[in-house]
């Protein structure tokens, strides 16, 4: 969006959008030759969902320290006013078992009537590595994230299902490590989810297939309308340009029978608000199918808009386009 114009007539249109939320359009008649105002009130339709923010949305100023974990809470609530969130553990990586850390993170909520949903766990090793000791190693060093999503109130914690060998091979290894968490965290009320993050875990098919084979019903997904990059370019998971794409649609449809969570990814938007890359009321119609009630996290990736405006414009989207599905 780097026309200027396009620009103000895109965030006029946001605007719109928010005074449209909150005022009820008023219907004026003229009666029996008086200027009688009746005021017809529509009720507006309620979304299927609710709205959560995922924290990497925000990854550039908690990256740059131009804001820190501890606030991130109170500013979803004040800048958004979106009560619920989603957090990466890599902003606080060595608090996993500093309780005293994580009562602060919690009364934070509190004091915001904020709810904390999910803890976004990577740098923890690979739960589909093909080997063993190394696999259990790393649903070892889980373990402590699965206690602080307890203790913050999360119902998740969102892990990756990576592995190096043929599909077959690390699907078994994933099916091995994920079912391993996920009987440490029946316990704890806590699911143990995966995104398609990369790899084979963009295969919604393979993922579906994997999360289904632990036969645990605490173990599920957490679909990402954007993130279905098989193959890239180079041996990197996050570098090269991708060369073999998951159809999204079909990958999402696959996911949703296995989903405690959804992530409503986010790049770039056209002059009228709509997301570019994602057809986001066919999106959010195979997320009603499959019958999903729960939180829908906000993830803004772009460059063209600010992290702050970028969500913003996430939420718009999904609160213009969530009660028309």
């Amino acid at each position: 969006m780097n026309n200027p114009q396009h620009r103000r007539i895109f965030l006029r249109n946001l605007g719109l959008v928010g005074l449209g939320a909150t005022i009820s359009p008023l219907i004026l008649q003229s009666c029996g030759g008086t200027n009688t105002q009746t005021a017809v009130e529509e009720v507006p339709k309620e979304m299927f969902f609710k709205i959560s923010l995922a924290q990497w949305s925000l990854h550039k100023a908690l990256f740059a320290g131009e804001m820190d974990n501890l606030d991130f809470a109170a500013f979803t609530k004040k800048e958004f006013n979106i009560d619920a969130v989603e957090y990466v553990n890599v902003f606080f990586k060595d608090k996993g078992k500093d309780m005293g850390y994580l009562g602060q993170m919690k009364q934070r909520c509190e004091d915001n009537g904020v709810q904390s949903i999910l803890i976004m766990v990577d740098g923890e090793g690979y739960l589909g590595d093909l080997d063993a000791t190394a696999r259990m190693k790393s649903v070892d060093d889980h373990k402590k994230w699965i206690e602080a999503a307890q203790f913050l109130g999360c119902h998740s914690i969102r892990v990756n299902a990576y592995g190096s060998g043929t599909a077959e091979e690390v699907s078994e290894a994933a099916i091995d490590g994920l079912r391993s968490l996920s009987e440490f965290a029946l316990p704890y009320n806590i699911n143990v989810i995966v995104e398609n993050h990369g790899s084979y875990s963009s295969n919604g098919q393979w993922l579906a297939n994997v999360i289904k084979s632990t036969e645990m019903s605490n173990c599920g997904t957490l679909p990402d309308f954007g993130n279905f990059c098989i193959k890239r370019s180079e041996d990197s998971e996050s570098g090269g340009e991708c060369v073999e794409e998951y159809d999204r649609y079909t990958g999402v449809a696959e996911m949703m029978p296995f989903a405690k969570g959804v992530s409503a990814k986010t790049y770039d938007f056209d002059e009228n608000g709509n997301c570019i890359e994602t057809d986001y009321e066919k999106m959010l119609s195979i997320v009603k199918d499959a019958g999903f009630t729960g939180h829908i996290g906000i993830e803004y990736e772009g460059s063209n808009l600010s992290e702050v405006e970028g969500i913003k414009a996430t939420k718009a989207l999904l609160e213009r386009v969530g009660p028309t599905v």
